[in-house]
């Protein structure tokens, strides 16, 4: 399996907090989070790992040094939403390898591995049905299929919030890859990544959802976040 990791963003909502670093640099537990991802991914046997980076990328790369990894940058990432990242690292979504895409700020246990690893299913978006009162990003699904998705989502219709993981197996790479070649050519800048699986339900086809309540994960969205990333690794 391959990993491609999205790391441009300012991350505006908690920048007032990172002294100017790049949100997947916090601290944690002594170490850089993206970092900790890092080796979390290569301890699971995981080596095959791109990274695109934007904003502030210096500490980012100061932060794996030492590592072994695809570079991308994105000199859009303060005009355009992440689906300009991944076009920059197109020629890294190889139709032979399954891939695991995820936001560079997400901090998770190793189980979380563990379950995309035994993955069968594509494309496949990992939720937590634990969250839904402060959910940011909503998901709403029957059975193991997505629904309905959006921030505007009620807390009735939410049955868990997205938490910065896909899956694509190799057979799903290469229609996936048209259609984020697709939004770009059609000026579809605003477009996240996410938004290129969501819309294939609109069209009928089948999104899984993979509902990992239980395991501790967090986005560093806010403040509050990377403080329960704090907390979590405290305790343990």
């Amino acid at each position: 399996m391959r990993v491609l990791i999205m790391a441009a963003g300012v991350g505006s909502r908690i920048s007032r907090h990172l002294q100017g670093q790049p949100k997947c640099c916090v601290d944690v537990a002594g170490k850089p989070l993206i970092r900790h991802t890092f080796e979390l991914l290569k301890r699971k046997g995981i080596t095959d790992i791109a990274i695109v980076t934007g904003y502030q990328e210096k500490y980012i790369h100061q932060a794996l040094e030492g590592l072994s990894y695809a570079r991308y940058f994105n000199p859009f990432y303060r005009v355009a939403n992440s689906i300009s990242s991944v076009w920059f690292a197109r020629d890294f979504l190889s139709p032979t390898d399954d891939i695991m895409i995820m936001n560079g700020d997400v901090y998770m246990e190793e189980k979380v591995l563990d379950i995309v690893l035994a993955e069968k299913r594509s494309p496949v978006m990992l939720s937590d049905s634990s969250r839904i009162e402060d959910a940011d990003y909503r998901f709403n699904w029957e059975g193991d299929k997505l629904k309905k998705y959006g921030k505007e989502l009620t807390n009735e219709q939410t049955t868990g919030e997205y938490v910065g993981i896909g899956i694509l197996s190799a057979k799903d790479l290469v229609p996936f890859k048209q259609r984020v070649l697709d939004a770009v050519a059609s000026e579809d800048y605003n477009c996240w990544w996410e938004d290129i699986i969501y819309r294939t339900v609109d069209d009928g086809a089948d999104v899984f959802v993979e509902n990992i309540a239980g395991i501790f994960w967090a986005e560093v969205d806010y403040i509050e976040d990377y403080e329960r990333i704090k907390e979590f690794v405290k305790k343990k």
